[in-house]
């Protein structure tokens, strides 16, 4: 599979999950509680796709492992309301599940992508790895 390719099926996929958490945030109830709950989904569940396509026109390695460090920690925040939904139970729990394994996935991605970056930091861009 190209580079291209891969990164490619990345940003759909990771776009694919913000419309995901769109859905749930629409799904939450209009009280205090769902309302405030669906608008901190929203922003951090979004989020992450809006940074990886400024990660793709990063300026530096650092610059890359910087964007995607910030996509990481949203992904994190998400999940940790995921399971505040969850726990909550506003929305059954087994409806959530295929989300949360979808963003521990990422997590995983985006944990291992920034490392290995972060490990070629100091190399020049146009080295072969």
């Amino acid at each position: 599979m190209s580079k291209e390719k891969r990164k490619f099926d990345l940003e759909e996929r990771v776009i694919s999950f913000a419309v995901r958490v769109i859905k749930v945030a629409e799904s939450l109830p209009s009280t205090y509680t769902g309302r405030h709950l669906s608008a901190q989904i929203v922003r951090c569940g979004t989020s992450p796709a809006a940074h990886y396509g400024e990660a793709q026109g990063a300026e530096s390695r650092s610059d890359f492992v910087h964007k995607m460090k910030v996509c990481l920690k949203e992904f994190r925040e998400t999940l940790i309301w995921l399971r505040i939904i969850t726990q909550t139970k506003i929305i059954p729990p087994l409806r959530l599940t295929p989300l949360m394994d979808e963003n521990n996935q990422l997590i995983s991605i985006f944990v291992s992508s920034t490392e290995t970056a972060r490990q070629n930091e100091h190399k020049p861009v146009h080295e072969k790895r």
